[in-house]
């Protein structure tokens, strides 16, 4: 199993006021990502915490059927996050999603399928 960087989310939910850790999964410090599609290769996961997109947090790629820990370390913010994922294109370029929004409090999960990203 690939691992997203440590701090994953730590600056994005330290500038919020809402407590980020009170539910779910995400109350543990971590969730879980996982690229369901049939052929697409996950290579960015970036966030924005109103300051602009993050760098890429992903260590890996991430084939069909994996899955990644996505773990983070700050104990406050906001549980209202937006993601855009990156796929991977033709020669080798990253075609990415339009920006989504999580509530990462409610998280244990995000799926990654074709044509739809949701959680639980």
């Amino acid at each position: 199993m690939n691992f997203i960087k440590l701090l994953l989310f730590g600056a994005a939910l330290a500038a919020g006021s809402l407590p980020a850790l009170s539910q779910g999964t995400g109350s543990e410090g971590y969730f879980q990502i996982h690229n369901n599609t049939d052929n697409n290769i996950l290579v960015g996961f970036y966030t924005d915490d109103g300051s602009g997109w993050s760098d890429n947090w992903l260590s890996d790629a991430l084939a069909p059927g994996e899955a990644a820990t996505a773990n983070f370390i700050a104990d406050t913010g906001n549980c209202d996050q937006i993601f855009q994922l990156g796929w991977l294109g033709e020669n080798d370029t990253e075609v990415l999603d339009e920006p989504i929004s999580i509530d990462i409090c409610a998280a244990s999960n995000v799926y990654m399928d074709d044509n739809e990203i949701y959680y639980d």
